[in-house]
């Protein structure tokens, strides 16, 4: 695939056929996805573009962050949550571990 962005339509079906990776994620576009991030952070969005190196433009996208802290006089740990909602978010490809359908 060369540098060139590729983006969704409304209603786009296109052909099922997987004959590379990135088929995976066309077949995802203008659909929910989940996206694991470095950094214990998660997205769940509508895929509206992607390129190679997986940047992708999300929409209407829920990120949560989980912030662990250890507390280092009694060595427990607590875990924290944080939520938010964005309309339009566009994510850097080299933070992305994990791409799928929402669960």
């Amino acid at each position: 695939m060369s540098d060139t962005l590729v983006a969704g339509t409304a209603g786009n079906t296109g052909a099922s056929m997987v004959e590379e990776p990135l088929d995976l994620v066309r077949l995802s576009l203008d659909e929910r996805i989940y996206v694991k991030l470095r950094g214990d952070r998660e997205l769940r969005g509508r895929l509206h573009a992607y390129d190679q190196h997986l940047n992708m433009v999300l929409g209407d996208v829920e990120e949560t962050i989980t912030i662990v802290e250890v507390n280092e006089q009694t060595n427990t740990q607590s875990v924290h949550t944080v939520n938010r909602k964005v309309p339009m978010l566009f994510v850097r490809g080299d933070g992305v571990i994990l791409v799928s359908p929402p669960s």
